[in-house]
């Protein structure tokens, strides 16, 4: 544990500099598993800040625009290989400031690098298409083109991953960007800043605002030099962003919340469900948005996949996620803390559901000076009990009982969002009509809600986003507009849809 007087202190990143704030103060970046353990000190940026960023990234844009996208992704590839190269490091690094275990730490770096790759890789596609003219001698296509300056927003969950699902299609289309990080895991966007430094992306391209959202965030997404907003956070935060990119009429792209489910079916590997519901509501202590909140279980098998749900959750192994044998972390700070708690006390008293497990703050010995919650399961929920509506965001999820395929189905999608679903059963028959009916942006079949894969589209319906898609060859249609291309080489005048081709 560092010293007070051997905290390091770091900077923004603009232009090609790593520059103090203009408001000259630092707020603390704390270890989630001990707040005594302050990880580095970090500007608590302006709006001045903010306006050189963007600056920069105006500055710039003209001439990344113009590099060559196959040029753009060989500088990407580089910065792949960095990532890579640091992985353990970086690993250790995001474990310590926003908690999770270090072996889902390592996959988040993992899938930066993936993301890394496999983007670059678009940078000698980046297909338009070609298509007949409807008139003679004339030939007619479409090509992609930069949106301009992009702000990018990110959240604390996946302090590296999500970040680089923006930042990267980002680049590769030829846009420039400004990060703001979420503000309790500077240190791992800064670590992917300072790698596309390293991979020689120019300057200006490229500029990273650390700070406090409320200090930041309205200046980003209200400065009229950035185009597009891409922003991944809560869905109340999600629609001020909107209504506001509404006004300016700047493209905005929103990945907010879920109150995803797991159908357990009576023909299914219980034991198999049971693991997998263990990861998919516990990972990452449950603050995903894609965590598996709600367990839809068979009647038939309800009692024995209840015992042996608790059974497990019992054994889990709460504690720092930097020691090897700890399986759940803490959660990422005080207020998340308390809403949790919250929650379950709602779970209790207002909801009148049974607490099977867990339902406590950790406080002696090595929690006292952390953010630890028990494994919580509630059983005994009906659908419609706040608990079985509204994120909670954190270890705690619902045993909810039904009879029929059908009600399974209603059950899943009765809630506001549509992020992830998924089902245990050995019928294949059930399992594609399971497929078909939910109302979900990912569906999985024999696995938790959790584990999207990069070269597949990511987001989700209703209440979790507005329509686009991160990941897969899908996110560069958030970073990318259309442009149509019509050549003429008739040496003529034509006019479409009025003159008449004589067959």
């Amino acid at each position: 544990m560092a010293k007070k007087k051997d905290i390091k202190k770091y900077k923004n990143y603009i232009n090609g500099k790593w520059v103090a704030s203009a408001s000259g103060d630092y707020f603390d970046n704390v270890n989630p598993a001990d707040t005594r353990d302050v990880v580095g000190r970090f500007p608590k940026s302006n709006a001045a800040d903010i306006d050189a960023a963007v600056e920069a990234a105006v500055g710039a844009a003209k001439k990344w625009r113009q590099t060559p996208a196959p040029k753009r992704a060989e500088l990407l590839f580089t910065l792949g290989e960095i990532l890579r190269a640091n992985k353990d490091d970086f690993t250790k690094q995001m474990t310590r400031e926003m908690g999770k275990v270090v072996k889902e730490a390592g996959g988040d770096v993992q899938e930066a690098i993936d993301c890394t790759y496999y983007t670059a890789g678009e940078g000698r596609r980046l297909h338009g298409f070609t298509t007949p003219a409807e008139m003679p001698n004339k030939f007619a296509m479409c090509v992609r083109q930069p949106v301009g300056v992009c702000g990018l927003i990110t959240p604390f969950n996946f302090p590296m991953a999500i970040p680089s699902w923006k930042l990267i299609p980002a680049l590769v289309c030829g846009n420039t960007v400004v990060l703001k990080s979420g503000e309790d895991v500077p240190l791992s966007s800064l670590n992917l800043v300072k790698a596309c430094e390293e991979a020689g992306i120019p300057k200006g391209v490229v500029n990273l605002v650390n700070g406090l959202g409320e200090d930041v965030g309205p200046t980003l997404v209200g400065h009229k030099d950035v185009r597009l907003i891409s922003f991944t956070g809560s869905t109340a935060t999600g629609r001020i962003i909107a209504e506001q990119c509404a006004r300016d009429n700047k493209i905005v792209s929103l990945e907010m919340g879920g109150k995803n489910a797991i159908i357990v079916m009576d023909d299914a590997d219980v034991d198999n469900a049971v693991e997998g519901s263990l990861w998919g509501a516990f990972g990452t202590s449950g603050q995903r948005c894609t965590a598996s909140s709600r367990l839809v279980v068979h009647r038939k098998v309800y009692k024995r996949f209840c015992a042996k749900l608790v059974e497990r959750i019992n054994k889990l192994r709460v504690g720092n996620g930097l020691e090897s044998k700890t399986e759940v972390g803490p959660v990422i700070n005080q207020g998340a803390m308390e809403k949790i708690l919250s929650y379950i006390e709602i779970g209790q008293s207002h909801d009148k559901a049974t607490l099977a497990a867990g339902g406590s703050r950790l406080t002696k010995g090595a929690y006292k000076n952390g953010y630890f919650i028990e494994p919580t399961v509630f059983t005994d929920v009906s659908p419609k009990m706040r608990i079985g509506q509204e994120e909670i965001f954190g270890p705690v999820t619902s045993v909810i009982p039904f009879s029929t395929l059908d009600e399974a189905i209603d059950i899943v999608n009765d809630v506001a969002y549509g992020l992830s679903s998924a089902i245990y059963t050995q019928d294949v028959n059930q399992a594609f009509y399971a497929m078909q009916e939910l109302y979900t942006g990912i569906c999985y079949v024999n696995s938790a809600t959790i584990g999207a894969e990069v070269h597949l589209p990511f987001g989700g319906t209703k209440g979790t986003g507005n329509g686009h898609r991160e990941a897969g060859t899908q996110v560069l249609d958030i970073f990318s507009e259309w442009k149509s291309l019509y050549i003429d080489y008739s040496g003529k005048l034509q006019k479409a849809q009025i003159d008449a081709v004589e067959i």
